[in-house]
């Protein structure tokens, strides 16, 4: 399949290396261009522009920050792809942002899938990412060869939007679980006990998750160099809160996980990874 890819950072850059080992055709941009150079090496084209990179492709995939920069990009695309063309937005941005997003391509003839993603700079490498995807059957379909080079856990949701509304949901889950291991860890060490003896404890019951697991054992080490980032994690609350305001949805657990993002932000531990929480807390425990 021809494959144009827009965005190429720490989950865009493996995701495209997939679909290039996956022997797809890959014409790839970046705003940088030296973030599109090791995707050259590996045999991708190089673009212009996102409408370079949706020009004579029958898929284009773009993987960036937030609502506004898919908005731009996909603008590019309408201008240079030819109707028939599928146009997946693997970001993670408002349900709102990708169902008026969605209703702009169709315009062009563009079909849209949203199809955020989960699993981290791990997942993406590893191209296991758990992919959550909103639009029509026959859009999901066609990009679906694409998908399995870069996931293993693929679902269609339902109609544009239904992708975001899983996503954020995922974050609302994932948000809470960092948080519950980090105040469990707090909790054990301002009692003097030891937290990976605790770990070991929690991992044989109903505690068990892979958040315990995987970030538990990350938290232990001291490890927080990022895989998904404290501000984007922040980002994606701020996304959930606003649909709920807007729902008339209470949603308190996550709300105040979303102040604790919004106090790491401001505490300059935003570039960190989302397990530094930990440290927030440890601040705020005098457990420094």
């Amino acid at each position: 399949m021809k494959i144009g890819f827009i965005g190429l950072g720490i989950m865009g850059r493996p995701m495209a290396l997939n679909l290039i080992k996956g022997g797809h055709a890959v014409t790839v941009w970046a705003r940088r261009a030296e973030s599109m150079q090791p995707l050259l090496e590996a045999g991708a084209k190089g673009a212009a522009s996102p409408a370079d990179a949706a020009r004579g492709n029958e898929l284009v995939i773009s993987m960036v920050a937030d609502a506004p920069d898919v908005a731009e990009v996909m603008r590019g695309v309408a201008s240079a792809g030819q109707p028939g063309l599928v146009a997946v937005d693997m970001s993670t941005i408002d349900p709102a942002a990708a169902r008026q997003i969605g209703e702009d391509l169709a315009a062009a003839g563009i079909d849209f899938v949203d199809a955020p993603v989960s699993g981290g700079e791990v997942g993406a490498i590893a191209g296991t990412l758990s992919i959550m995807a909103g639009g029509s059957e026959a859009a999901f379909a066609r990009a679906k060869p694409a998908f399995e080079c870069m996931g293993k856990n693929i679902v269609h949701v339902g109609a544009s939007g239904a992708g975001q509304v899983t996503k954020a949901a995922n974050q609302i889950v994932t948000g809470m679980g960092v948080l519950a291991v980090a105040e469990a860890f707090a909790f054990a060490a301002k009692n003097g006990v030891d937290r990976g003896k605790v770990r070991e404890a929690l991992l044989g019951g109903f505690a068990y998750s892979k958040i315990l697991e995987n970030h538990g054992q990350r938290m232990l080490d001291r490890n927080f160099k990022p895989g998904f980032k404290s501000w984007m994690h922040e980002k994606d609350l701020n996304i959930v809160m606003q649909t709920a305001h807007e729902l008339g949805l209470c949603l308190p657990g996550s709300a105040a996980t979303a102040q604790m993002f919004n106090a790491m932000v401001g505490s300059g531990l935003g570039e960190e990874d989302s397990i530094a929480i930990l440290k927030l807390l440890e601040r705020l425990s005098g457990q420094e």
